[in-house]
């Protein structure tokens, strides 16, 4: 190995320096780090030392530049360059803008690259220290490895009131993946955005499967690219009610409709894919590996969708023995933490209690087993359908939780699972908060009342039943004792006519 590539980047290649220039500019924590220990005679590239050098020139007098203030500084402050340099330059700038410099393996790059610049820094201190050695400067000599031992360390200590003052003006971007519920969508502004937790919460057979293949349906027309993981159907099943959901064509007609149906599937612009996994044989951890797979094919989902997180395999150590409460409150963390990595929305959906059955609200209250589930979400809805609305088509959505805007309404719903169709209506005069709360406790008051009912029919039933056998063995010792007294009173009659004869 030359010397050039022992204090250069050069072993590592030109994609892996671009990619680094490039988390330089995007990641402000990163590129303070580095300031303190890349020198940039250490990138091989000149236009790479050009567009560095200009950045923390820039960071010297102003907060750490975005991609547009860089586009100024390339375009004001280049006249010491040759105009070959200043084209590869706005060449590399036109890479980054078009995402033809990718963000894969950006941790890789970030740790070999900042582990390599410390090293060099390292080298330094300990050159210069035997030089402070012959004159005996203990304490310099231990002054410079510290300080050498300490540069690139990460130095987000948060964030800075007033230093960070202008972070607080910039929009964070979002980019929420409609509902295609404008209601919904309405109060959560645009819908489920990236790093989000969405929720929808039913009773068994109330549609939450279904809605999370609306989710998906939608996203895909929409031109996302899905991830819809199944832990309780089977992957062609779940296929078939996005045909339905997408054509309008219902589930029992989808096998003589087939070439309608690849009529309207070849024009969807979104990309799904659907990933089967038997029940509670895969974890958060298996999906993680599902989707690095994914993006190793190029496929970089914009939504995941687990129907449902419950069927999950706990990934903690000592699952076995914890409560099930705990073990699914894991499990909403980790996913959330998916989305989080990923930078995307996740949709999933929980079972509620058997106080959820036959509500016409269903409240947090009935989310079954973990509680838990409730802080981690951000967007929780609950879909309730009574025997008689499953005969009319019908159902409601109660916002249970929405951290981007107001909760606590309830919205009817058009529900028809022959077809997928699911459209939430605006709310009426019955769906305020006090509304809601009022129904709830009547609901509950409701529920006590029928339960005392069949605690006192009980009670009184067993003292009935006690009454009814005291009784029964009185009149039996009765019977006894009438009995016995008629043998003795037949015994002294025989007596007395054998002594009579």
């Amino acid at each position: 190995m030359t010397e050039q590539q022992h204090t250069t980047f050069s072993k590592f290649g030109k994609s892996f320096q671009e990619k680094l220039v490039k988390t330089i500019l995007f990641d402000r924590n990163f590129a303070n780090q580095m300031e303190e220990v890349l020198d940039t005679s250490y990138l091989e590239l000149k236009y790479l030392q050009v567009f560095v050098d200009l950045m923390f020139q820039h960071k010297q007098d102003y907060p750490h530049p975005t991609y547009e203030a860089m586009v100024s500084v390339v375009r004001t402050q280049t006249e010491d360059y040759s105009d070959s340099i200043i084209k590869q330059v706005i060449e590399f700038m036109a890479r980054i803008k078009s995402n033809a410099i990718g963000d894969d393996d950006e941790e890789y790059v970030k740790e070999k690259s900042l582990d390599f610049c410390k090293k060099q820094k390292l080298k330094e201190a300990i050159l210069k220290s035997v030089d402070l050695l012959q004159s005996q400067s203990f304490d310099q000599i231990q002054k410079v490895i510290n300080e050498a031992m300490n540069l690139g360390a990460d130095n987000d200590h948060g964030h800075d009131y007033h230093e960070d003052i202008l972070d607080r003006f910039e929009m964070k971007m979002r980019n929420p993946v409609s509902t295609h519920w404008d209601e919904i969508d309405d109060i959560t502004k645009g819908g489920l955005g990236k790093r989000e937790l969405g929720v929808v919460v039913a009773p068994t057979g109330a549609g939450k499967s279904m809605a999370l293949a609306h989710l998906g349906a939608m996203a895909v027309v929409k031109g996302k690219t899905v991830v819809h993981y199944t832990l309780e159907l089977a992957d062609t099943v779940v296929g078939q009610r996005y045909d339905s959901c997408i054509t309008g064509i219902e589930l029992k007609n989808l096998m003589s409709m087939k070439e309608a149906i690849l009529g309207v599937i070849e024009h969807i612009p979104g990309q799904l894919i659907i990933k089967e996994y038997p029940t509670k044989s895969a974890s958060t951890r298996t999906i993680s590996t599902h989707l690095e797979k994914l993006k190793q094919k190029g496929i970089n989902p914009d939504m995941i969708i687990v129907d449902y997180a419950d069927l999950l395999k706990p990934t903690a150590s000592g699952f076995k023995t914890q409560e099930l409460r705990h073990s699914l409150g894991n499990i909403y963390e980790e996913l959330r933490a998916i989305g989080q990595v990923w930078d995307i929305p996740v949709w999933t959906a929980s079972q509620t209690n058997r106080s959820g059955l036959n509500a016409d609200v269903i409240t947090m209250e009935s989310i079954s087993e973990a509680f838990s589930k409730c802080f981690v979400a951000d967007f929780i809805c609950s879909i309730s359908r009574t025997v008689e609305d499953k005969t009319e088509n019908k159902g409601r959505m109660f916002v249970a939780k929405n951290r981007n805007g107001i909760d606590g309404i309830v919205y009817p719903m058009e529900i028809d699972t022959s077809k997928v169709h699911m459209r939430v209506l605006p709310p009426d005069e019955h769906s305020t908060i006090d509304a809601v709360v009022m129904k709830t406790k009547q609901e509950q008051d409701e529920h006590l009342r029928q339960k005392y009912k069949k605690f006192k029919a009980s009670r009184d039933k067993k003292a009935e039943d006690a009454r009814q056998k005291a009784d029964d063995k009185k009149k039996q010792n009765e019977d006894q004792k009438s009995l016995k007294q008629g043998l003795r009173d037949l015994k002294q009659n025989i007596e007395k006519e054998q002594a009579a004869s």
